[in-house]
């Protein structure tokens, strides 16, 4: 029978990952002395605390420029008007998550180096998983996208950090498939992720986008001491929706999975919806995956969770990653 349990490590409410730099308030002053063109974009919140607009595009944008180059060492990021624009804390705790999966396969060791390859599904014009994976841990990276425009820009962003020995992008000709398609005959992954689309239409999506930031409007700027940005809706339609939603995209996944079990080791995706979870764990069992882990996570108070399955027994995994 396949084992499935949620990991006990991390309880629900855990706060972001013990190896997260971003425990605490963000520091303003250094992140304006990493990214001068964040300064523009400061204001006091109603509670008199130094903040910036989290629903204005352009301040979230130099913030990420900022976290990136102060902690990552990326030089060169940037993502056109109206493309997804991701939160670094919360990217990064994922990958550090992962890397503890595979740790625990590893003898307890921290997988570090190029020779443990990742696949991300979706990697989008941000690709801010390869990045972050690479920077954090040197894994080498397969970034998959059905968008060729996001695959450009996407692009830009690995040659403009020299990154392109380890950050290889491939177009998903086929909107229909995951897997097939994108990995190689004979090609071998330590993991895959993904960040899949959480709404099932575009009207979803802008009712996300509307709820989000009235949750936003605490942190807004004092009336009279800056102009209020426009909305933020961020996000291409194959960033923020698909047919069926989340749970659509969740039951492809696992069902493709099947078909490429002898090269990925971990499967794994977020799972924005709780009430997506019992469903899943259903179609992994009947799948028949051998491993399940579910693992919360948290920033701030929005609560969020990964699940990785593997078709591989625990010793079969550890000789996986045995080296030769």
């Amino acid at each position: 029978m396949p084992r499935r349990r949620a990991d006990a490590s991390v309880p629900a409410a855990s706060p972001l990952h013990p190896r997260n730099h971003h425990h605490g308030r963000y520091d303003l002053a250094v992140l304006c002395q990493a990214n001068p063109a964040l300064r523009a974009h400061l204001l006091h919140t109603l509670g008199g605390a130094q903040s910036i607009d989290f629903s204005a595009p352009a301040a979230v944008r130099e913030l990420n420029r900022a976290l990136l180059r102060q902690y990552y060492g990326i030089a060169h990021w940037d993502i056109p008007d109206g493309y997804l624009c991701p939160p670094v804390p919360g990217r990064v705790d994922y990958l550090h998550g992962l890397a503890d999966l595979l740790a625990a396969d590893n003898g307890g060791v921290l997988p570090r180096g190029p020779q443990w390859r990742v696949l991300d599904i979706g990697v989008g014009a941000n690709v801010i998983y390869p990045l972050l994976g690479h920077a954090e841990y040197g894994w080498s990276f397969v970034g998959s996208d059905i968008a060729a425009a996001s695959l450009q820009h996407a692009r830009a962003n690995v040659q403009g950090n020299r990154l392109e020995a380890v950050i290889d992008l491939r177009l998903q000709a086929n909107r229909g498939q995951l897997f097939k398609g994108v990995i190689g005959a004979g090609e071998r992954f330590a993991l895959s992720l993904c960040n899949p689309p959480f709404h099932a239409s575009a009207e979803e999506a802008a009712r996300g986008s509307v709820r989000k930031l009235r949750n936003l409007a605490a942190g807004r700027p004092v009336p009279g001491s800056r102009q209020a940005p426009a909305l933020n809706f961020g996000g291409q339609a194959n960033e923020l929706w698909c047919t069926g939603g989340e749970a659509s995209f969740l039951r492809r996944m696992v069902n493709e999975s099947v078909d490429v079990a002898d090269q990925v080791l971990w499967f794994s995706s977020l799972v924005a919806k709780s009430e997506h979870l019992p469903g899943l764990h259903r179609q992994l069992g009947k799948a028949g995956a051998r491993e399940v882990r579910e693992v919360a996570m948290a920033q701030g108070s929005k609560r969020s969770r990964f699940v990785a399955w593997s078709f591989q027994p625990a010793a079969q995994r550890q000789r996986w990653l045995q080296p030769g």
